[in-house]
């Protein structure tokens, strides 16, 4: 099958890459909960979502496959930097302003025919609080006038309800210091909401802070 993989169609590659997903969710011992998926358009839109973990991908693939915008170096990853560019993945290079550019460019045309999900922290954190967006690929959805979701990702010890920095993929943390210290906890939960889309008629930087605020005030609420 991983030989025909590039062959076979978006719809089969989503249909596998779901299945994928839930049976890692399934071996790491993490529990899915979602949260308003009502609030998703049924056409293309811009997701953007708080940012935790290496695991945050698989967890809303598991839910529904979306094209992701990702730092180049997962590309390079075992097994899951392969998994990345088979469902289409795009890759950024950091620190380099044209190729953000271009990378922009890209998006537009992609989101008039398909969903993308960005991180716009540009970087992971422990999950109680969201860093700033970077406004910048917000310009896609401004360009291609598709809607913006926004997405809070939450994770909990299910034994307790609190929040948990298990996951929290943060600092020198490798893959494979960060997966052992899941499979050695397997008692996760974690939570997808959703929240209603906001129009791109707004600039790249009110849609960028729109979407924060709704996070921060989540996770304000959620992740004492």
């Amino acid at each position: 099958m991983l030989s025909l993989f590039p062959f076979i169609s978006l719809d089969a590659k989503n249909r596998h890459i779901q299945r994928w997903s839930k049976r890692l969710l399934q071996i790491f011992g993490i529990q899915l909960l979602v949260n308003s998926p009502e609030a998703i358009p049924g056409n293309a839109y811009l997701l953007a979502s708080n940012h935790v973990s290496w695991v945050d991908i698989h967890v809303i693939n598991a839910f529904r496959p979306i094209r992701f915008v990702a730092k180049s170096e997962v590309e390079k990853w075992p097994i899951f930097g392969w998994m990345a560019k088979q469902l289409g993945t795009v890759f950024i290079k950091r620190d380099s302003s044209r190729h953000a550019r271009q990378v922009v460019s890209d998006m537009a045309s992609l989101l008039r025919t398909q969903s993308i999900c960005i991180f716009p922290e540009g970087t992971s954190t422990i999950g109680k609080s969201v860093q700033s967006f970077k406004p910048n690929l917000f310009e896609a959805a401004v360009l291609a006038e598709v809607p913006v979701c926004t997405l809070a990702i939450a994770y909990f010890d299910r034994e307790t309800g609190q929040h948990s920095e298990v996951p929290a993929f943060v600092g020198d943390m490798g893959l494979i210091g960060s997966m052992a210290s899941i499979l050695k906890n397997r008692s996760l939960r974690v939570e997808l909401s959703f929240f209603p889309p906001t129009k791109a008629e707004a600039d790249r930087k009110s849609l960028a802070l729109y979407s924060q605020e709704q996070i921060a005030q989540y996770l304000a609420n959620h992740c004492h």
